[in-house]
């Protein structure tokens, strides 16, 4: 048996040993006050919901999801399979005012980093009494990093997407825009909106149009190099396959950024091409020679006398190029006689006049794949009066758009058909109307070529490659009256003549003469040569040989009579 032995301290040990009793218990009391002050802190949020602030105030915070952002905007594609516009992922930066401590040294910060924000309207935004505002939409990755970097309380991040084009300006009045939401304000974005979203029931399909980037780029640039040496303000072109109506070109200067419109005037969103609409001038004269063949009321043979200006209704009829004799109707056609064609017009007479113009579309609004189509200017009556001024394009207002589909059913047989800017499929059988006979086609042909050959269109001529067509040259009419001084000058044209694949059309507004011109500013001098140079660069890209012009072959396939009674000209 083990007897208990009992340990007993004095002194200093017992001391020490009451000491560190003391300081244990001290250290119990401290750490139960301190769990029950947090118990019942807990117990105070929990009653009074103070906890789901946090949550429910971030979910209010944040912007409410918009239509678009549901899925992927379709892509826009050349003919080719280029890509003209698609839809990337992005971030955008947005605030929470209510949280930001400083507005000013807030705003002071991010535009220290974001540099194109304006420093006072950030302040505002941020020192509102809100608690949600964007600071800016589609922000670059370094933008937000830096922003993230400045450790701001009250900014915050969100997904988006961002519609992006990247040939920028060479295509933008036909591909158009789409505003902050992607929502197509503009172009095929617009007139093909519905189809190119994505939304929760479908997804977008993508779209092909009928324009080749190479011929879009030569076609921009001689614009905008004769728009420059000729001082025009602007200018448009387009470039159409004559058999399926297919715009392979289209362009509208000025035009701008489609990936920044809001820095562009609003004159530089102007399609000129589809909605402006122009009295055309001497083009016309091609409608009303194929008319006049058309009916029966001239041949070739016949033609009319040109001496003396014609007095009408207060209205003086001159020529501009006058031979002052009398002029078969290739001569007419080929020196773009106002006169001869007046009255070549008056013989048909308006009602027939009329019915003849609206089978080639040019008297309504044309249809196209595009929301910004203009509509042709009529004439209040259409009179005689009417009809010999619009024979030469005078009184009538119409579209580059119609002028060129309506040359192109004059050039490939005699069948209208409605243009369009989607890529068709290849051995797509067109639907058309005929609005000539095949005979009248081939003649204009031959008078088209006539023109470039021994005419007023002599610096369109292409070698090799059989240009044809007609100068168009008008004074502008402003406000009721003409403007003498303001000239639309166009040259619109087919190629190869003896087998027409595509129509070209230039036009300039309100081109100056110069050293080069010797002063003059017509069609004939600032426009045809457009053609030329344009057609020397996208035949080969179109895959349209070049021939010999002087071959017995070519010279037999584009022989016309003149029928001249002026000795020197006779026949060739």
């Amino acid at each position: 048996m083990v007897e208990q032995q009992t340990i007993r301290l004095e002194g200093s040990a017992k001391e020490a040993l009451e000491l560190g009793r003391n300081r244990l218990v001290v250290a119990g009391v401290l750490f139960a006050f301190c769990f029950f002050v947090l118990a019942g802190r807990l117990v105070g949020l929990a009653l009074t919901g103070i906890g789901q602030e946090t949550d429910e105030h971030v979910a209010e915070v944040r912007p409410k999801p918009t239509q678009v952002v549901s899925g992927v905007r379709a892509p826009i594609y050349d003919r080719s399979g280029k890509l003209l516009a698609v839809t990337l992922d992005t971030v955008s930066l947005f605030a929470d005012p209510s949280k930001v401590l400083d507005a000013r040294e807030a705003a002071e910060k991010i535009v220290s980093v974001i540099e194109d924000l304006d420093p006072e309207q950030l302040e505002r935004k941020l020192a509102a009494n809100r608690n949600f505002t964007w600071v800016k939409r589609h922000i670059t990755p370094t933008e937000q990093k830096a922003v993230n970097d400045l450790g701001i309380p009250g900014l915050f991040f969100r997904e988006e997407e961002k519609r992006v084009y990247p040939m920028g300006p060479l295509v933008s009045h036909l591909v158009g825009y789409t505003d902050i939401d992607n929502k197509g304000i503009a172009g095929i974005e617009k007139y093909f909106d519905d189809q190119l979203e994505t939304t929760d029931d479908k997804v977008g399909e993508p779209l092909y149009l009928s324009v080749d980037l190479r011929v879009q780029y030569a076609l921009r640039e001689e614009l905008s190099r004769f728009m420059t040496v000729f001082q025009a303000i602007g200018a448009s072109g387009i470039v159409m396959d004559v058999n399926s109506a297919e715009i392979l070109g289209m362009v509208s200067l000025p035009d701008f950024d489609p990936n920044r419109p809001q820095d562009f005037p609003k004159d530089s969103k102007f399609n000129k091409a589809t909605l402006g609409v122009y009295e055309m001038g001497s083009t016309f004269k091609a409608f009303t020679t194929a008319m006049a063949l058309e009916n029966r009321t001239v041949s070739l043979r016949d033609g009319y006398d040109a001496t003396d200006p014609i007095r009408i209704a207060g209205f003086r009829i001159r020529d501009d190029h006058p031979k002052k004799r009398w002029l078969s109707v290739p001569e007419i056609f080929m020196y773009s006689s106002n006169i001869g064609t007046a009255k070549m017009a008056e013989d048909v007479g308006p009602k027939r006049h009329r019915a003849f113009l609206d089978k080639l579309g040019l008297l309504r609004r044309p249809v196209v794949e595009l929301p910004e189509v203009g509509a042709p200017i009529l004439p209040p009556r259409w009179n005689t009066l009417e009809t010999m001024t619009i024979s030469y394009g005078h009184g009538l207002s119409v579209s580059p758009l119609q002028l060129s589909s309506a040359i192109s059913s004059i050039v490939n047989g005699g069948v209208f058909h409605n243009p369009t800017v989607l890529r068709r499929d290849v051995g797509e059988e067109v639907s058309g109307k005929r609005v000539v006979s095949k005979k009248t086609s081939n003649v204009l042909r031959r008078l088209m070529r006539l023109v470039v050959e021994k005419g007023t269109g002599r610096n369109a001529n292409a070698e090799g490659y059989l240009v044809g067509g007609k100068t168009g040259t008008a004074e502008k009419a402003v406000n009721g009256r003409y403007k003498r001084d303001a000239l639309v000058t166009s040259f619109v044209s087919a190629f190869p003549m003896n087998n027409p694949r595509y129509v070209v059309l230039a036009m300039l507004d309100e081109p100056k003469g110069n050293a080069s011109t010797h002063g003059f500013r017509s069609a004939g001098w600032t426009t045809a040569p457009i053609v030329a140079r344009l057609i020397s660069r996208i035949g080969p890209i179109l895959g349209v040989k070049p021939v010999d012009e002087e071959s017995d072959a070519i010279r037999k396939a584009m022989h016309i009579p003149v029928y001249s009674r002026e000795k020197k000209l006779a026949t060739f």
